[in-house]
């Protein structure tokens, strides 16, 4: 908020080509909120901006920008900027760059590092997409066990300004195979002549190169950690991944579980960018599907129609029924999504949602099949509609029926997921619109059923 409100000032500095004093300014200032300011500034003076800032800010700034953002800057500065920040970046916000780039634009921005950097960057880039080794970093202090905790502080004093977290030191053998991680606290608080050894607890929690990034997102969950060591087939410590890049995982899978249950294909990719043909043929799919589900309703309906004929009452409550069941059916599938995304519920886990689900269902069909008899109850009485001399029995059945359809669109809705994943499938992808499509068509069936039971030798 600081920042937009010194705006003016910036672009008055930036005017008068004041660029002491734009360096000055934002000397001091975090480089998230250098970040934020530049975001809504033109591109040229994002460029002046960047072109000022120490070659560390710059990179920081830079890390904190989104992709798009960062390409167009890339395009537009100098050659010597777009080299100091690239070398400067730490190699995994580096690495999340290059991946989305077009591979001819990458493989030119990988020749503008020092050797030692394109060393790390093709490295990291050799890992399958979407795994763990794409995320972690190789800048991390390693120890040995026979060290002293005065060798261990003096190493971390000489190597550690470059390393992405000095919270967790990690402990490996002569071959490089990780062997314990400790925190920095442990070595604070004992004396100088410790040996690593004394110090070891030797339990550990270790990330494979080619874990899924899902996969890492929930021993993050798990465990707890700030940091946790990467290591390769060999148990070799290759890097670290740490909680800031976790972030980005949990807001990009929340993000794509979220499009998934609107019932649509996930966007990969910003709303504000994505091309208009490629998001209309993201939606469309779905839309088709759901369209087609929907005609089922209709087949169901011409199979009742001899009933709708003799009972036109009860076609006034065909909305109420349907939607009744769909809402329940989106309740209970999003919940269930959310937990198994949280890890808090498993395929074994089936049966005791199903109890759970089973008693949910009745209650909530119980609560709504009283409030739609209630409210035709009334209604005669007030003499607000006429419902006909058989009011209490299509009462009755509006609301019996809510029972049976709020039940099974609770039901079928949390068993989906399940199947889904049982099928090696996405859970998310049995979509709220996808359930309530299942339910319609279904919910038909109990309600014209629960009629003919209640109604014949009346109405029918």
């Amino acid at each position: 908020m600081v920042g937009k409100i010194l705006i003016p000032e910036i672009q008055s500095l930036i005017r008068a080509r004041d660029f002491t004093g734009l360096r000055e300014l934002f000397s001091d200032w975090p480089p998230a909120d250098v970040a934020e300011v530049i975001l809504d500034m033109p591109e040229d003076d994002q460029v002046i901006i960047f072109r000022v800032l120490r070659a560390a800010l710059a990179a920081d700034v830079f890390e904190y920008l989104d992709i798009d953002a960062q390409q167009q800057l890339l395009r537009a500065m100098a050659h010597e900027q777009v080299v100091a920040i690239l070398n400067e970046m730490s190699p995994d916000d580096r690495t999340a760059l290059l991946e989305e780039l077009p591979s001819a634009a990458a493989r030119q921005l990988i020749q503008l590092l020092t050797p030692e950097e394109r060393k790390v960057a093709q490295s990291l880039l050799g890992y399958p997409e979407g795994s763990v080794g794409r995320l972690m970093t190789p800048d991390f202090v390693a120890v040995r066990e026979h060290w002293t905790v005065k060798e261990v502080l003096d190493y971390v004093r000489e190597h550690g300004r470059d390393s992405e977290t000095l919270n967790v030191i990690y402990v490996v053998d002569e071959r490089g195979k990780l062997i314990d991680d400790l925190r920095i606290r442990e070595f604070l608080l004992k004396p100088l002549s410790t040996k690593v050894s004394d110090i070891r607890d030797r339990t550990f929690v270790a990330l494979k190169v080619n874990d899924s990034q899902e996969e890492a997102l929930n021993a993050f969950r798990k465990y707890d950690r700030a940091a946790l060591p990467v290591v390769d087939s060999n148990n070799v410590l290759v890097g670290i991944v740490t909680s800031d890049d976790m972030l980005d995982v949990a807001e990009e899978q929340a993000t794509e579980d979220i499009q998934k249950l609107g019932g649509m294909e996930a966007l990969d990719e910003p709303y504000t960018t994505i091309p208009l043909l490629r998001m209309v043929k993201k939606r469309a799919t779905w839309l088709i599907i759901l369209f087609l589900g929907e005609m089922l309703t209709a087949t169901a309906m011409q199979g009742y129609n001899s009933e709708i004929e003799k009972a036109a009452i009860l076609a006034m409550f065909l909305p109420l029924i349907i939607s009744s069941g769909g809402n329940s059916g989106s309740q209970a599938t999003t919940l269930v999504i959310r937990a198994m995304a949280l890890g808090e519920l498993r395929l074994r886990d089936w049966f005791r949602v199903v109890r759970k689900e089973l008693l949910s269902g009745i209650s909530l069909g119980f609560i709504l099949g009283t409030i739609g008899f209630f409210r035709i109850t009334l209604w005669q009485y007030l003499h607000i509609f006429d419902y006909g001399k058989y009011h209490w029995l299509v009462a009755f059945t509006v609301g019996a029926a809510l029972v049976g359809v709020v039940l099974w669109g609770t039901l079928s809705g949390a068993m989906l997921p399940f199947l889904l994943r049982r099928c090696g499938l996405d859970p998310a992808a049995s979509s709220a619109p996808f359930v309530a499509t299942l339910v319609d068509v279904t919910g038909l069936v109990i309600y014209f059923n629960v009629a003919l039971f209640i109604l014949r030798g009346t109405l029918l």
